[in-house]
């Protein structure tokens, strides 16, 4: 998906994909790296975005983790993006959202892991678990609280204030 397109923006468009309920999986590649577009696009609910100027195998690995299941943003904007989302976080407390108080400890614990920015195997050496109770951890979190993958659990930890920037 493209952010700028004639007729209808790539946000738009995404966000059209995703509410029809198919299986289709977005991954915006743009050459506007812009925060706002990259913001918009995951709250559409694209599952990746990435800059035209990534390298092949920068591109391919990022198509390949959308079509597994998993999310991806540029390397370059990750901070940026997180910086700029953290500071126009409504200043809530952790359990604000019902969504939020259905999780377990353990749930929230990962989940915190996740929005940390650890892989699979990082939270499984964190809680002292095997990485396939983890995977399922992860499912059950995405289910709960409507996420559709790894990204979108990140911006709900940071809306509902579970993680705050450091």
């Amino acid at each position: 998906m493209d952010i700028r397109m004639p007729g209808m923006d790539g946000i738009e468009a995404t966000r059209r994909i995703v509410a029809s309920g198919g299986r289709s999986r977005v991954l915006v590649l743009t050459t506007f790296d812009l925060d706002e577009y990259a913001y918009g696009a995951l709250r559409a609910g694209a599952s990746g975005f990435l800059v035209k100027d990534a390298r092949p195998d920068e591109l391919l690995a990022g198509i390949r983790a959308v079509a597994g299941g998993d999310a991806v943003v540029a390397p370059a904007m990750t901070r940026r993006l997180l910086e700029v989302f953290t500071t126009h976080l409504a200043l809530r407390g952790p359990d604000g959202d019902p969504r939020l108080t259905g999780l377990s400890r353990r749930e929230r614990e990962v989940l915190t892991d996740i929005a940390a920015g650890l892989t699979n195997s990082e939270i499984a050496d964190d809680l002292s678990l095997s990485e396939s109770t983890i995977k399922t951890h992860i499912g059950r979190i995405l289910a709960k609280i409507g996420a559709r993958d790894r990204v979108q659990a990140v911006i709900f930890a940071y809306d509902t204030g579970l993680v705050r920037p450091s």
